[in-house]
């Protein structure tokens, strides 16, 4: 085949008598979107709500999820086809309207955009509106409090004119509850008070006068006596109104124009959040501190408390009632809970687990001093002992953990750049441990993986290491680097280069996520440029061969899969490039984990006689069942 118009040689198997006449067909069996884990925390605004159902809807990537809280289970919104942005519930508590990205197919061609509404009971799709008006995305939707078709079109009206009147960025949107021809937005050192009238928008901008006017105006909320109140980056709760005194000096046009009334420090650092509560009382989330404060009506401070440092900072607040509170974070998660009892994290990459699939898995992150996820680059886990190894993000080092204790149990440094792939031979005597300095490290595996001494290293690729696997009796090693080259080594024989790459035709794989070889020729489309696609994983019964791409999309092919142009069923859900895919021990289910969406999917393997049942329960069995 070629990639980037380089040839690069694969041997047909002895095997295979007839290779023209092979036949490609899809695999008879099919993914179903079945769990998602993550929540858009690190920039999100007003996206987690709490419906009457018991459910908490906030999105990830391109899907919008609603989780039972207490039964712990999920349903799915997916009819958006890029990332989510932004959110609202209808007045109602049964309407839901969402907005996206605009997003482009594979060939760069922008995607219509649009804003839909639906029904969260059913999940149907009411209506799309906005096809062919929206451009880059929408940031904020918000429905009046008497909905009517020409309320629909006054919010198109609204998303479109606030692009084309104002260069700042709008954080947050909302129709005045008393007035649904009164709309309010505010964000970049503005916030801006527009009349409907006659299908058009006209706008006045609030006045800060002697206030020191912010950098950001973060959000706001009515008041139970219809007064606006900001929040801001200064840590500020501004209450803006109609004061008779103020239209008294401002003289002619003052009675359109609202005016800051009180100003109340609130947060140290930025105000991210305000929610009313039912009885008249404010609740307001701080960013630096991490603290919600509870306010009075009259705006007095009557409880507080902080959230847990790791979790970040309050990005939203939802009220499940007078007390009980949901709480998402800049770091990605959802807490629950009280000002008397504290907060938990009911969801975050660590604690929300489906609770009716046994098989478990690690994922290893952390994040950056600017609160960015990073993602470590390989985790796997060692057929014998409870041990499992990871590299970092952008480093030499890789570690090893006691999987029962959690206590690190080795530690080394391989050359000096970052290391991308690393496996353990079948047995587990063997790590190898792939690195962008084009070398891979072999190491010998002792005292029940607990020790590890350098046994040699490959030397002979011309590129770094992208991925690479053991051959089934643990002798050799078939590695694919950044050049895409195909290499063989002979490990047993002192990680000997194999120059004859027609002896390895006939070898079979303990793994396969070699994106080069024969048995996966068929994934790559015809063109490729070699960064289409970013991994991929045999199933453990080989039927199957799952590939992470660079378009947002998760395929499966069956296998073996050596023919071009192989067909395959496509699956959607991830907003950026899909980075890697991993079966479970069983085969019933498969995890794909996105790029710049920060998500990982759980997809439920169906048909071709997969067992989807539980599997064995000991510790050691759950935790070896996550390889």
């Amino acid at each position: 085949m070629f990639i980037r118009g380089r040839p690069i040689t694969m041997y047909i198997p002895s095997n295979i008598q007839n290779y023209d006449e092979l036949k490609m067909e899809p695999p008879s069996e099919r993914l179903e979107l079945d769990w998602v884990y993550g929540y858009r925390g690190r920039d999100g605004r007003a996206n987690l709500y709490f419906l009457p159902t018991g459910e908490a809807v906030y999105f990830i990537a391109c899907v919008i999820v609603l989780y039972h809280i207490n039964n712990r289970t999920q349903r799915h919104y997916r009819k958006h086809t890029d990332c989510v942005r932004c959110l609202t519930l209808h007045p109602d508590k049964v309407r839901v309207a969402s907005g996206q990205t605009a997003g482009v197919d594979k060939d760069g061609k922008p995607l219509q955009l649009c804003v839909y509404i639906w029904d969260s009971t059913t999940l149907v799709t009411l209506q799309q509106i906005g096809p062919g008006t929206f451009q880059r995305g929408v940031g904020s939707v918000a429905f009046s409090f008497a909905v009517t078709q020409s309320c629909c079109l006054s919010l198109t009206l609204l998303m479109l004119l606030c692009v084309q009147t104002t260069n700042e960025a709008v954080f947050a949107v909302e129709f005045n509850p008393r007035d649904s021809t009164n709309i309010i937005t505010c964000g970049k050192s503005h916030v801006y008070f527009w009349t409907l009238s006659g299908g058009q928008l006209t706008k006045k901008q609030g006045i800060f006068g002697k206030y020191k006017k912010p950098k950001f105006i973060q959000c706001f909320v009515f008041s139970l006596t219809g007064d606006v109140l900001t929040g801001d980056s200064e840590g500020n709760i501004m209450t803006w109104g109609k004061s008779a005194a103020d239209i008294k000096t401002l003289g002619k046009g003052a009675k359109e124009t609202y005016q800051i009334m009180r100003q109340t420090k609130a947060h140290e650092g930025s105000v991210f959040t305000l929610c009313t509560l039912q009885g008249g009382g404010l609740l307001s989330g701080g960013g630096k501190d991490r603290k919600i404060i509870r306010w009075s009506a009259d705006l007095a401070p009557e409880r507080e408390c902080e959230i847990p440092e790791k979790f970040g900072a309050v990005r939203t607040i939802a009220a499940m009632d007078e007390e009980e509170l949901l709480v998402g974070t800049t770091r990605n998660a959802i807490l629950r809970g009280t000002f008397s009892d504290g907060f938990v994290a009911i969801l975050d990459l660590g604690t929300c687990l489906d609770p009716t699939v046994q098989n478990m898995f690690v994922f290893f992150n952390h994040f950056s001093s600017d609160l960015k996820p990073l993602i470590g680059t390989s985790v796997l886990f060692s057929d014998s002992p409870p041990v499992s190894s990871s590299t970092p993000c952008n480093t030499d080092r890789w570690m090893v953990l006691d999987l029962l204790t959690r206590e690190v149990v080795s530690e080394s440094t391989d050359g000096n750049e970052q290391l991308s792939v690393m496996r353990y031979s079948p047995d587990g005597s063997f790590l190898a441990v792939g690195s962008h300095d084009n070398f891979i490290y072999i190491y010998s595996v002792t005292e029940s993986g607990r020790r590890y001494t350098r046994f040699g290293k490959c030397n002979g690729h011309s590129s770094f290491i992208t991925h690479l696997d053991w051959s089934k009796d643990g002798k050799y090693i078939m590695s694919n680097s950044g050049d895409y080259e195909i290499l063989y080594w002979d490990i047993a024989a002192g990680c000997k280069l194999l120059r004859n790459r027609f002896e390895s035709k006939d070898r079979e794989w303990a793994s396969y996520t070699c994106v080069l070889g024969f048995h996966v020729m068929g994934v790559w489309l015809e063109g490729s440029d070699g960064t289409d696609i970013n991994a991929l994983c045999r199933s453990h019964n080989e039927k199957m061969v799952a590939v992470a791409d660079d378009f947002c999309k998760v395929h499966l092919f069956q296998y073996p899969c050596p023919k071009l142009k192989a067909p395959s069923h496509k699956y959607e859900g991830h907003g950026s490039h899909v980075t890697n895919v991993c079966f479970t021990h069983s085969d019933s289910h498969l995890l794909s984990i996105g790029g710049k969406d920060t998500c990982i999917l759980q997809w439920k393997v169906i048909g071709g006689g997969v067992a989807a049942g539980p599997v064995p329960a000991t510790l050691l069995d759950q935790v070896c069942a996550g390889k």
